[in-house]
């Protein structure tokens, strides 16, 4: 009855255009009704814990760094360098953005800082040279999940401790599979883009003149991608000071060097990266609103209790385990999954001989396949606030990427020797 009432209301909701987040909220009271314990504090509450989050502090701070290197000139010169490196390639800016979220994941291990600074970057890229905003949003929805598996990943950490396994173990496992999810990427990306990129990938050739010139032309706009990734790297500063860094950097670059970026323009470009950083924030925290109820709920619980009779088979109840994460993953933000199904999967695990460390390391790759799917899908809202596309829309764009996740994900399944063999080679 819990489960017909949570899935109704938000169906019900979304169904009479309200918008996501609103429908969260409406699922968040039909649940308190349902359970005799509706306040309105407790919504409030959870509302304020939603964005009480250090890592999300990112967040506005990457989307202003992206305003300020539209308006100072940065990001033009970043595309001119680009084009002039992957132009000639249909789709080019597409390898460009897998090879960063690569790059960002084995610096962070945070999918929503590591995707806001990739889109808040990278967009702009996009919809300059023509790309198809949808498919482009999905994309770097779909990089910015890497981040989780890729040490050092925050996930592995919390399935660390609420587990009792090894996180170091942990770490290694996942480097191999996170790789492996960057290479489905790309080749997804190389069927899309062979099929839909722009044609203005398709008259350019290779020059190493262009290519100089546009190096010198953006040497400025170079350094920033070296210094936070550098400074974060080496414990200089945290992802969301690397934000703070960003902002900053594309303020003094935009104003004294590159000269484009005027005063004036200032208020407008802090108001409009407000304005979006508002709406993601109030979408992650009316997610977790929900979140929070479906626990009190005890619908996980419920849930899981059909996987009983599949013991028997250590595949076979790892399938059945994975579909029973990735339908939690579409109401579930990713800590509360991980935090609620950790300790009530273990004991299964454990009891069919399965390893601990190649199950988390797929556990986890589902939890953060969960970012993408919709209605909470956190990672794809941060996209849609960035991109400033429709939610729908990106989700349509997002799905050859998330089935091409989800085939990567049951291969694992299917073949455990894909992860435990290369992360042997690691321990």
């Amino acid at each position: 009855m819990t489960i017909t009432i949570f899935v109704t209301s938000l169906l019900g909701a979304m169904a009479l255009g309200m918008p996501i987040a609103f429908a969260l909220l409406v699922c968040g009271v039909a649940l308190m009704l349902h359970l005799g314990n509706f306040d309105t504090q407790i919504l409030a509450q959870n509302l304020l814990e939603g964005t009480n989050n250090y890592p999300l502090m990112a967040v506005p701070f990457f989307m202003l760094a992206g305003e300020l290197m539209n308006a100072g000139g940065l990001s033009r010169r970043i595309i001119a360098m680009a084009e002039a490196l992957v132009g000639h390639v249909r789709g080019g800016l597409g390898y460009v953005a897998i090879i960063a979220a690569l790059v960002m994941a084995s610096i962070s291990g945070s999918a929503v800082a590591d995707t806001a600074a990739l889109a808040a970057v990278l967009i702009p890229l996009m919809r300059s040279g023509g790309y198809d905003m949808p498919r482009s949003a999905g994309l770097i929805a779909a990089g910015g999940i890497i981040a989780p598996i890729i040490p050092p990943s925050i996930g592995f950490v919390i399935f660390g401790v609420a587990a009792q396994v090894s996180i170091t173990k942990l770490f290694l496992a996942g480097i191999a599979p996170g790789l492996m999810m960057g290479l489905a990427l790309w080749f997804t990306w190389w069927l899309c883009a062979k099929r839909e990129g722009p044609t203005l990938d398709d008259d350019r050739r290779f020059e190493w003149n262009r290519l100089g010139q546009a190096l010198r032309d953006g040497v400025w706009a170079l350094v920033l991608p070296v210094v936070i990734i550098g400074g974060m790297k080496f414990g200089v500063f945290t992802p969301t000071e690397a934000a703070v860094v960003a902002a900053v950097y594309s303020l003094v670059v935009g104003l004294f060097v590159y000269r484009e970026l005027k005063w004036p323009a200032l208020p407008a470009l802090m108001l409009a990266a407000a304005k979006t950083s508002s709406v993601v924030m109030f979408l992650v925290a009316t997610a977790l609103v929900s979140a929070w109820l479906i626990t009190i709920a005890d619908i996980p619980q419920q849930v899981t209790e059909l996987l009983r009779p599949f013991m028997d088979s250590k595949i076979l109840l790892m399938f059945m385990m994975m579909v029973l994460v990735v339908v939690v993953g579409t109401a579930l933000d990713f800590m509360p999954t991980v935090l609620i199904l950790t300790p009530v999967l273990m004991p299964m695990v454990k009891q069919a001989g399965i390893d601990p460390i190649y199950f988390g390391v797929l556990f986890i790759m589902n939890n953060a396949i969960g970012l993408l799917t919709p209605p909470v899908g956190t990672v794809l809202n941060v996209v849609a606030g960035v991109a400033r596309v429709d939610l729908g829309r990106v989700a349509r764009g997002v799905w050859p990427f998330l089935a091409a996740q989800l085939v990567l994900l049951f291969l694992f399944v299917l073949f455990p020797q894909l992860v435990m063999v290369p992360a042997r080679w690691f321990y």
